[in-house]
């Protein structure tokens, strides 16, 4: 079904935004987490994050437009699906009514209660509420407060650290004033709108408009002593500024905590030119960073700041977006490493024979094989013995496959992929090998098809070309096993109770435990040994 997506309202005085760019077009995948767009607010351009996964039908905000906040942003759904009836604004008369009521009703008691607040709120005295940070939030924590009661706060400067069903966001102040009130703990949480903090003019008594606004909310708030204390506090005020005449400045703006704190833009700029905020002095209040002190920064600048020790280097990184591909193959290796119970078994086989046999078949004119087809090979007449390893897991039932599909692990810039080999233990050593090389260059310049991607019943991975000696894999679900292929080695073997040079390869097979026991699997790898240490016997 499809989602609709609205002009999200990103700070406490938004009143509507302006679409600064289209990081989708239509017709795009979206994944949950993907930045759809970037919206410009009264305050900043902040990204906005999809929560929602599918397809983006349609884009209701061009470019450089801007709409009041809930005005239809986008719409999110399955693809080709049927969206006419929300562009069209249908929906049924009473469903309609109803809405029109539960808005009347709304807008009367927030008008009620903007009223009521307006008359009890001293010049200069504004109330903060809990802000809606996405489009899909409820409620929100303090996790921290950056300010505390008593302090002057400026416009812009990080009120708390605010967590959301998605992230832990900073949430800026839009007012200068006094920090006169503050109506959450960190660690509390509460409702959209619910009070969050009162600013003002020094002094001012906000005690009865914080009572007010929690009857007017309905949420029960225990009575806070901070604004009280805040007047028994001054005697204590002249120490604290002779402590500060003998503490010797902070050189950066960052605290003993580690936090950095600097403005969004300064970060952002930050981001792109690639300097170290820690490394930044800040010339805001509290050594805070801001625009430009990075516009100002040089890595010099930055040695000379040191001291003693200066470090001649400068940290660097480069971002790269994920890919759906990445994304997919991420979700699904999750997906399987923590639902279905692993355990491995690890292996040892002599491969002179093999070698031997490989050097022989590619003395054919026109023949070339690998290793890795002949694992293949081995593997897919294995299976047909050992139906149970070549299965598939469902909650009600299993799946022993009378086909054998072998999937070959390909790598690429973007992850993994894998192609399969249909019915392999039907095919011969060089129809594996020309299949293999088609589906991996194929995967390269990702030309695979979905059809060649899907129905395989086991997966075989093999690094031993990359020199590894042995590893373990992930299972590639819905298989039940997965065949990790090392390097062949050259090294001392007992032979005859004598030392001989013997070439070896290890592998290890990861079985899911809930369709293939331990002995199960360990009966699969003795035939496969038969077939890997006498290739001759695949062939005849």
């Amino acid at each position: 079904m499809a989602e609709v997506i609205n002009m999200p309202r990103l700070s406490d005085t938004m009143e509507e935004g302006t679409v600064a760019s289209w990081l989708k077009k239509v017709g795009d995948k979206v994944e949950e987490g993907d930045i759809l767009a970037e919206i410009e607010t009264d305050k900043a351009t902040m990204e906005f994050e999809s929560f929602n996964e599918g397809t983006l039908l349609h884009i209701g905000i061009a470019e450089g437009e801007t709409a009041k906040v809930d005005t239809l942003l986008a719409i999110i759904g399955e693809e080709g699906e049927d969206i006419s009836s929300y562009l069209n604004g249908e929906s049924s008369s009473e469903d309609s009514e109803e809405t029109a009521k539960e808005d009347n009703a709304s807008e009367s008691k927030e008008t009620e209660t903007s009223n009521s607040s307006e008359e009890e709120l001293p010049e200069g005295v504004t109330v903060v509420t809990m802000p809606r940070l996405s489009d899909t939030m409820e409620e929100g924590t303090v996790a921290t407060w950056l300010k505390k009661v008593g302090d002057e706060v400026e416009e812009g400067d990080i009120l708390a650290e605010i967590e959301t069903d998605k992230a832990t966001m900073e949430f800026e102040s839009f007012q200068s004033g006094n920090l006169l009130f503050v109506g959450l703990e960190e660690g509390e949480t509460a409702k959209v709108d619910s009070l969050l903090a009162i600013i003002g003019p020094k002094g001012t008594d906000v005690s009865g408009i914080s009572k007010n606004f929690s009857n007017n909310t309905g949420e029960t708030k225990k009575e806070t002593p901070k604004v009280e204390a805040k007047k028994e506090a001054p005697k204590a005020e002249p120490k604290k500024a002779e402590a500060k005449k003998e503490t010797p400045t902070v050189s950066n703006s960052t605290s003993t905590t580690g936090r950095v704190f600097a403005s969004p833009l300064a970060k952002k700029m930050a981001e792109e030119k690639g300097v170290d905020l820690g490394q930044v002095k800040g010339s805001g209040e509290n050594g805070r960073i801001v625009k430009k002190d990075i516009e100002n920064f040089t890595p010099s600048a930055q040695s000379a700041s040191v001291g003693k020790f200066v470090a001649t280097g400068q940290e660097d990184f480069d971002e790269v977006p994920n890919s759906n591909m990445r994304k997919a193959i991420a979700k699904n290796l999750a997906k399987s490493k923590f639902t279905a119970p692993h355990y491995y078994l690890n292996v040892e086989f002599d491969m002179e024979n093999a070698i031997a046999f490989r050097k022989q078949y590619n003395s054919i004119p026109d023949t070339k094989i690998s290793y890795n087809d002949m694992i293949v090979k081995a593997c897919a007449l294995a299976l047909k013995q050992h139906p149970q390893v070549n299965s598939q897991w469902f909650d009600d039932r299993m799946q022993l496959n009378n086909h054998v599909h072998i999937g070959v692990a390909v790598a690429v810039p973007d992850g993994l992929l894998v192609p399969v080999v249909k019915f392999a233990n039907e095919q011969s050593l060089p129809q594996i090998g020309a299949a293999v090389r088609e589906y991996a260059g194929k995967a390269r310049n990702k030309k695979l098809a979905l059809d060649e991607m899907e129905g395989s019943t086991f997966t075989v991975s093999n690094l031993g070309m990359f020199g590894i000696d042995s590893f373990t894999s992930i299972i590639n679900q819905p298989n039940s096993a997965i065949l990790s292929v090392g390097n062949i080695v050259e090294k001392p073997v007992v032979k005859n109770g004598q030392i001989v040079v013997g070439n070896t390869m290890q592998l290890c097979l990861a079985c899911d435990h809930r369709t293939v026991d331990g002995a199960t699997g360990a009966q699969f790898l003795q035939t496969l040994k038969g077939y890997i240490e006498n290739p001759v016997t695949m062939v005849v």
